[in-house]
């Protein structure tokens, strides 16, 4: 009887542990600091925005490159830039309009 409590004291609370811990797993991917250095926009894949909330305490660009992340400063001019070379390479090449390729030249 004794064993029997002892189980489900322990059961309990490595309940609760595991709990905890599960809930305080995002803010392991939040941003804590900023790199200082420019990142290359040809090795940039894409990028994430990270607002302040509950488990975040910075604003951050979360960059994504091969292999890891890296979190740029929203403020800083080089993230910009970085967010609109990833957004360009991203956009689709402007095509001519069917209308216009379709239509063969008249012949008079």
């Amino acid at each position: 009887m004794a064993a029997r409590k002892v189980f489900l004291i322990a059961a309990l609370c490595s309940l609760v542990i595991l709990v905890t811990f599960t809930g305080t797993t995002e803010s392991a991917s939040c941003c804590l600091r900023y790199v200082k250095r420019p990142l290359p926009c040809r090795r940039l894949l894409g990028y994430t925005i990270q607002n302040i909330n509950t488990a975040c305490d910075i604003n951050a660009i979360i960059f994504h490159v091969p292999g890891r992340f890296v979190c740029g400063n929203p403020n800083m001019k080089w993230t910009q830039r970085a967010m609109k070379c990833v957004d360009e390479t991203r956009r689709p090449v402007n095509r001519i309009p069917k209308e216009e390729t379709s239509a063969a030249p008249k012949l008079t």
